[in-house]
């Protein structure tokens, strides 16, 4: 029998009397692997409480590339990172989680009983048999332009990711970086060759530091390839100011190794530094953490607590690799794993999702009938 979930006042001497949630599972992040979580849990008649910092699901797919397309999901040709976290709510829709977004887990403390209370930036709080934790790269951050005064623009002409591309249809685009993320979509956004590319720039220059990068080799070629035509700009520089007219961004001061600074016209500035992972209040949860990430066994998974979980690009073991497909195996032996902790009476055998008529009764499905 799935166990619900329950409320109950949790008395703290420190803080005013405050409804807790009680719960078997916590899962923190809401990514693709959190939500795959939330699948894998389900099959186990365990229902989950999903936290997440972004106001949406789907992390960092979908509030750093929604639009650009994955290749490497099993049985999916090509999807976006929004086409998959839309399937992956549809696939878990079933199990019913309780998602609780905007909020950042800030306080995971072991209880007397083995459960762990764990409270949120949003004062949510939470009485729960296990956690597991999902959250990719920690409370990532994109990582800042350094010039003065230039952050008054973001969020308007200047940005750090790209959420809706057709923003930049018909503008005059600066895009600055040397990695994959500038190339793509300084590709992406010139695309001179498809003239009913509804994402087309009206022009694109990009600018990296300097006379390499750190992307695919085909990336760079076509880059140079565009530019050789005149259908984009590179160049070499730092941008080092700004020039503004009636509040507007309107030029980049943009020094080259030569020493001049010369000016550059723009409509829209996008900037792919990289990310830089924070694992925040993560670090004082009293886990083993190994180069900014959760050490984990791979029997389960489990972190050097027991009854925390880590799954997906937050945790490191010996031979990890930071794919998508990897998460989503992790969680299915993470669920498995915690089962001794949440039903602790209850022999759990591996079913298939094929065969089992339990399995498609949680799933909400009709069984089949073989000949």
């Amino acid at each position: 029998m799935e166990r619900q979930d329950r409320q109950a006042a949790v008395p703290d001497p420190l803080k005013p009397l405050t409804v807790t949630i009680e719960t078997d599972a916590v899962i923190i992040g809401a990514g693709p692997v959190g939500l795959f979580q939330v699948f894998e849990l389900g099959l186990l008649e365990v229902k989950a409480h999903v936290i997440d910092s972004l106001h949406h699901p789907g992390g960092q797919c979908v509030e750093l590339y929604p639009d650009k397309p994955i290749y490497d999901i099993p049985a999916v040709p090509v999807c976006t990172g929004q086409e998959l976290t839309d399937s992956l709510l549809k696939q878990i829709a079933p199990f019913g989680a309780t998602f609780h977004y905007g909020q950042e887990v800030t306080t995971v403390e072991k209880q007397p009983d083995g459960r762990f209370l764990v409270e949120t930036s949003q004062n949510t709080r939470f009485l729960t048999k296990t956690i597991f934790i999902a959250a990719g790269v920690g409370a990532f951050q994109p990582r800042t332009l350094k010039v003065d005064g230039l952050e008054k623009f973001e969020g308007d002409q200047l940005s750090y990711h790209v959420r809706n591309p057709a923003d930049y249809a018909g503008k005059n685009l600066v895009i600055v970086g040397g990695g994959d993320s500038a190339l793509d979509w300084a590709l992406n956004f010139c695309a001179a060759n498809q003239d009913d590319n509804p994402h087309k720039a009206e022009s694109v220059i990009l600018i990296h530091r300097r006379d390499g990068f750190k992307a695919a080799p085909a990336n760079v070629a076509k880059m140079r390839a565009l530019c050789e035509a005149m259908e984009m700009q590179f160049l070499v520089g730092q941008v080092t100011g700004f020039e503004e007219a009636n509040g507007r961004l309107s030029e980049l001061k943009v020094t080259g190794s030569d020493g001049i600074t010369r000016l550059v016209p723009l409509d829209v500035l996008l900037v792919f530094f990289g990310l830089s992972p924070k694992l925040g209040p993560i670090t004082n949860w009293g886990l083993d953490i190994d180069r900014k990430q959760l050490a984990v066994d791979t029997e389960k998974f489990s972190t050097s607590v027991a009854g925390i979980f880590a799954v997906g690009d937050i945790n490191i073991y010996p031979g990890k690799k930071k794919l998508i497909l990897c998460g989503f195996h992790e969680c299915a032996l993470a669920a498995f794993g915690a089962m001794p902790i949440i039903f602790p009476e209850k022999k759990v055998f591996l079913q298939y999702t094929t065969t089992s008529p339990k399995l498609h009764k949680v799933l909400g499905v009709e069984s089949p009938v073989f000949d």
